[in-house]
């Protein structure tokens, strides 16, 4: 049973940061993307940051390139999303999602790929 929790979200004034944790059960993280999106009223859902299951790979939204990155924990099936420099165009709801189609070494935006998904978490941050 493969399920994926976001935490992290909150409230933040303009040039802070965040870390948002995913934490992956039922299978290991190793082995899977991940992916973080954020949603905000009337818009489509937006890729930030995606991540391959293998080291080094990541593709990124033009907006969030030098201020977002993900890390990992395999051992504990943790991914964080590392947020710097936030803006007030960052709020949003953000999810973590994972696919279990996507290759070791490929790194994907397209929110298609990714079958499970967070429960979401709020960020807001004040001008």
């Amino acid at each position: 049973q493969l399920q994926l929790s976001d935490s992290g979200g909150g409230l933040v004034q303009s040039g802070g940061s965040l870390r948002l944790s995913c934490k992956l059960s039922g299978v290991p993280l190793a082995y899977y993307a991940i992916g973080w999106f954020r949603q905000t009223p009337g818009k489509d859902r937006e890729a930030v940051i995606c991540s391959s299951a293998e080291d080094g790979r990541m593709a990124y939204a033009d907006s969030v390139k030098g201020r977002f990155t993900i890390s990992r924990d395999n051992a504990n099936n943790m991914a964080y999303l590392q947020m710097n420099d936030l803006k007030p165009e960052d709020t949003g709801v953000y999810f973590c999602a994972t696919g279990s189609g996507i290759g070791l070494t490929v790194v994907t935006l397209d929110p298609i790929d990714y079958g499970f998904w967070g429960q979401g978490t709020q960020v807001t941050v004040s001008s």
